[in-house]
């Protein structure tokens, strides 16, 4: 048992996710630059877990950062939890979803204002969900 809302076993993640993702989100992979159509996604909208659908950036938190990956200056609250990685050789900063557990990316201390923060994540461990057209009146 976890300490997550949304615990799976490694079977029931492998059903759910597709290769990729699993590797994310599950081992803690990383897709290969430039290959996420989530890169130039500019809609108004949100982006959730892909593993629980959980929400955790919104479009307004998005930034072109040059380096291939979706990048957020901030997350919604509670969206996350951090770990140090040391699988290079200088540490950084880690984070998962704090629903599931679900691997994203890593956060640098190198964004916009108002933050100086990048979120730098990979776009396979996300889903987006397109805001809502307004609703006109007959």
């Amino acid at each position: 048992m976890s300490n997550y809302k949304v615990d799976l076993s490694d079977a029931q993640w492998r059903e759910k996710l597709s290769p990729q993702a699993y590797d994310v989100l599950r081992h803690e992979g990383t897709e290969r630059a430039g290959s996420s159509p989530l890169n130039d996604e500019h809609r108004e909208g949100t982006f959730h877990c892909a593993g629980c659908d959980a929400p955790l950036f919104t479009s307004a938190m998005k930034f072109d950062s040059g380096t291939g990956w979706p990048s957020f200056f901030t997350t919604l609250p509670d969206a996350f939890k951090t770990s140090r990685d040391f699988k290079l050789i200088w540490p950084r900063t880690e984070y998962h979803c704090s629903h599931c557990g679900g691997h994203h990316g890593h956060v640098f201390e190198d964004g916009p204002k108002p933050t100086g923060l990048r979120y730098c994540n990979n776009g396979v461990a996300l889903k987006f969900v397109p805001q809502a057209a307004p609703q006109t009146g007959s």
